[in-house]
């Protein structure tokens, strides 16, 4: 077997105990960095340890090979603790080409492990990657530790058996690299075994061959001997179970855990779903996992375009059953007017919108929270409509649920906002215990109530009633133009569209009576300072805080769900602190919105790059704002 070459001695005799690694898979966008991040979740699951992930691919379905802008890499950060982000900087970065290695070393924590596949590193892919030397033999990369040998020949030779062409067996360096790294964080290999045989269970010459190249990363791990003569293998590193309160547990991403979340809404309310979605990325993976629950009642429609989705979604509703669509945000532009359609006949539809980087088609694969403004105010008209805020991938499950069940008890479009961190990323999932969840189920008005049939009729909640087409003896009027007060008919006079808009507006302005009072996610009421997030920026903000309240800062943060209508509690608690500040990934839209409602100094700290805060950067502000 081939030596590895080694530029510092990190030779370990015996696994050493990590609390916590965060590693980075990093490649082409054909070399299957995310099957080998995705794969590595699951065995870093099965070891017990908490986690989180992070996807980041190009928009390109294929982006030319070798080039810069077509690297694909995966991070994870596992661990024998709490675990709330993907991690700041990786401890270990597998590099599989120049450009991958030049994309992502400056994110290398200083003394971190690069391992890099020198089989790579010739004049075309180093031209490519815009490098004047090899940086593998030139001592650019000085400041950290190096590992280099052949990964591609070593995969060819591990799988020659099989008689794969050079092409497919090229294929197979992901599991030769999922197997060193396997080895490296002392990882049981059988599952990885199984799920191979059951991907290939149609070619099994593949699955051996992919085997083949797991054991031979693997067997790499343990047996090449590095530095000086008497040391051998690579730095081992064993990362204990986290601890966790008993129950069943599985891996989860957010697009999953919203598809489920939707289903549990559904049954709650006694409804079958309708979902009508239009392929977009981030978004996509909804209608997916969507359509292999039809046991539960959900009929699933890819429409031709993003009108047709929400217009079937809203006649799914119109018809009885739960209406949902699903989009990014340039795909909620184009929903816009039929969200107004929504909000006008008064009918229960849930909205996903899975934020991505923009303005227009933006940033594809990055991650932004710049929808706000389009999710709170963007409709012609005065067209209020309930926002809700999931914070990672197993809390969009109940965010769901409360969507569905704001949208069935108030007859009320909702909008839930994710995005593309959230979506693709993955964490641990206590499947939560049904049981717990109260239900509430939808009555359908199937009869004529004494006084008559008042379609635009309302309850102590506002809502109007809902009744399925055909109901005898219920027939009325459904559109987009403005109806009367009650009846439902046809009405442009100014006082009652001026009362029409009034009830819209407090049908909605109420549901803050039916919503949880805002708590404080660490910290106290009252205090120096409080950071206020919504969304995926939770793990960051969390992080910075308990550090912060670590050194003795007094310090506590704030996390938002809903959106639109806020918490009553929320305008006193704000004012309760000294300096209030927002991270958020855009401009400010969040802090724009808490000054005019409360009429609060809020300082935003903003970062638009679709890349997620590091836990860094706030620690930073919060230095700053008690400097």
């Amino acid at each position: 077997m081939a030596t590895a070459a080694v530029e510092t001695d990190i030779s370990h005799p015996a696994p050493q105990n990590a609390d916590a690694v965060v590693v980075r898979f990093a490649g082409d966008s054909g070399d299957g960095m995310q099957l080998t991040g995705g794969q590595f979740t699951l065995s870093s699951a099965l070891a017990g340890n908490d986690f989180a992930t992070f996807p980041d691919f190009p928009a390109e379905i294929r982006a030319p090979q070798g080039t810069l802008f077509g690297v694909s890499a995966f991070q994870i950060n596992f661990g024998s603790g709490a675990i709330d982000t993907a991690g700041d900087a990786p401890d270990v970065l597998v590099a599989m080409n120049p450009a991958a290695l030049k994309t992502n070393v400056k994110d290398l924590k200083p003394g971190g492990l690069i391992i890099a596949d020198e089989g790579e590193f010739g004049p075309r892919n180093l031209s490519k990657a815009e490098y004047d030397a090899n940086p593998l033999e030139d001592g650019s990369l000085a400041k950290w530790q190096l590992i280099k040998f052949n990964i591609s020949q070593l995969t060819m030779d591990a799988v020659k058996p099989f008689g794969l062409g050079n092409k497919e067996a090229l294929r197979c360096k992901n599991m030769w690299t999922l197997g060193l790294a396997l080895w490296m964080f002392d990882r049981d290999r059988k599952p990885i075994i199984d799920w191979l045989n059951s991907k290939f269970a149609k070619n099994q010459t593949l699955a051996d061959a992919n085997i083949a190249a797991l054991n031979a990363g693997h067997a790499y791990g343990e047996t090449a001997e590095i530095g000086t003569p008497g040391t051998t293998g690579l730095p081992q590193r064993h990362v204990g179970a986290a601890p966790a309160t008993p129950g069943l547990y599985r891996t989860i991403t957010g697009a999953e855990s919203i598809a489920y979340g939707l289903v549990m809404g559904s049954q709650l309310a006694g409804l079958p779903m309708f979902f009508g979605g239009y392929p977009i990325t981030p978004a996509s993976s909804i209608l997916h996992y969507l359509s292999g629950l039809k046991e539960y009642g959900v009929t699933t429609f890819q429409a031709e375009d993003e009108i047709a989705a929400i217009a079937s979604a809203i006649g799914g509703s119109y018809a009885g059953q739960l209406g949902v669509t699903s989009s990014s945000g340039p795909g909620i532009a184009l929903k816009g007017e039929a969200i107004g359609l929504a909000i006008m006949t008064e009918l229960p539809l849930v909205i996903v919108n899975s934020q991505r980087g923009g303005p227009s088609t933006g940033l594809p694969t990055k991650t932004e929270q710049s929808d706000l403004y389009q999710a709170v105010y963007g409709r012609n008209g005065d067209a209020p409509l309930p926002v809700i805020s999931c914070r990672s991938p197993a809390d969009a499950f109940d965010c769901a649920v409360e969507a569905v069940r704001i949208a069935t008890q108030f007859m009320t479009p909702v909008m839930l906002l994710t995005d593309g961190y959230i979506a693709n990323a993955a964490e641990p999932w206590k499947v939560p215990d049904v049981s717990v969840y109260k239900p509430f189920p939808v009555s359908f008005l199937d009869h004529v109530p004494e006084g008559g049939f008042k379609p635009y009729g309302r309850d102590n909640k506002l809502a109007r009633p809902w009744v399925k087409p055909g109901t005898p003896g219920l027939l009325h009027r459904i559109g987009g133009i403005e109806k009367e007060v009650d009846t439902g008919h046809l009405n442009y006079s100014p006082a009652n569209h001026q009362a029409m808009t009034d009830l819209r507006k407090a049908k909605v302005d109420g549901i803050a009576d039916h919503i949880p009072d805002q708590e404080v996610s660490t910290g106290q009421a009252g205090g120096t300072l409080a950071l206020v997030g919504w969304g995926s920026t939770y793990g960051p903000i969390n992080q910075a805080v308990s550090r912060a309240r670590a050194k003795g800062l007094d310090v506590s943060h704030i996390h938002i769900r809903h959106i639109w209508p806020m918490p009553k509690n929320l305008g006193d608690l704000l004012k309760s602190y000294d300096k209030v500040i927002v991270p958020e990934m855009n401009t400010g839209q969040l802090k724009t919105v808490l000054r005019d409602q409360f009429l609060v100094d809020c300082k935003p700290l903003n970062k638009v790059s679709g890349q997620p805060f590091r836990i860094a950067e706030i620690e930073a502000a919060i230095e700053e704002a008690f400097a």
